[in-house]
Formats: structure tokens, sequence, C-alpha cells
């Protein structure tokens, strides 16, 4: 998925009046501000209220649903090879949110960004550092990590310091 593509999307949802959070590599780019590399997919969060709206909107502009995870987590394409892994949650009574049967604070989707110069709601820049530390590391994962933690004066997490050679 490329930037024209995102902004499609975020244009389409807005349209729609489903809320959206931005998290994986176009999370990172929004908390950067413009892309840094290229991207296979976008990975969102939305309501599972709001799932029906949205997967409704995806048909009826020729995405298709092609792998399904689990209950909260689909992955839709299109025939131009764009990408969205759509990640389901729920909002708890106690400001926090429930994805897979986990209750994460709501503030995991507090972090504000820009994609293509349209705001956008994402991870804020110390839950994507974390949560990039959470399974096997790719090397877009050390480059996302690595200049995250550049750009936002961060620790580099100890588990990706040998790869500091490979900051941006």
């Amino acid at each position: 998925m490329n930037e024209k593509d995102v902004v499609d999307l975020l244009k389409k949802v807005e349209s729609i009046g489903v809320d959206m959070w931005i998290t994986g590599g176009w999370g990172v780019d929004a908390l950067i501000g413009h892309q840094t590399r290229p991207h296979n997919d976008i990975d969102i969060f939305i309501q599972k209220k709001d799932a029906l709206a949205f997967k409704k909107m995806l048909n009826s502009n020729g995405y298709f649903e092609t792998k399904i995870e689990s209950e909260d987590q689909t992955v839709w394409s299109n025939t131009c090879n764009c990408t969205i892994d759509i990640h389901l949650f729920e909002f708890t009574e106690a400001e926090a949110l429930r994805f897979e049967n986990e209750i994460y604070p709501f503030s995991i989707l507090n972090g504000k960004g820009k994609i293509g110069g349209i705001s956008v709601r994402c991870m804020p820049v110390e839950a994507q550092v974390k949560y990039h530390q959470n399974y096997e590391i790719r090397q877009k994962d050390i480059d996302d990590v690595l200049l995250l933690c550049k750009t936002f004066g961060l620790p580099i997490p100890e588990n990706y310091i040998a790869y500091t050679t490979n900051i941006k």
C-alpha cells in the first residue's frame, strides 16, 4: 500500500463515520510524518461495533476477505494488492480496551500522526517500540524501532542494541 492508497482509505473511512487507529509500519510513518519505507499492508484497529459498516465499505470498494487470523483479526485485499489487516477491539468500562481477550490501557491508541498531510490516530511512540518487541525481529522492525528511538530520543531496547549500526 502506498501513501495514495492510505489517503484514499482514510477518506472512505471518514465518510462512513468509523473511528480508525493505525498501527504497524504505517503507524510508525504517521508518527514520523512521512512514508519512510514501502509497506505491504496497513494495520488498523477499529471498534467491533463498527466492523459491519467497515467491511461493507471495503466490499463496495473492491476488497475481499483473504484470511481470518482470529475472531478479532482478519485480512482484506483488493485486486491491486492493497492489503488491510483489521484488528477489532471493544472499549471496557475502565478506560481500557479488549483485543483478543486481553485488556490494554486505552493509552495504547492515543498517538497522533500524519499520513499524506491528513491527521490520524495511531499508537504512541512508546507503544510502537514496545509492540515491536513482541515477535521475531525482522529488518523492517529494526529500521522502524531504531528510527523511532533516534527521532524521539528514546532509549534503544536491549534486544535492538546489536543493530544500532543500522540507524538511518
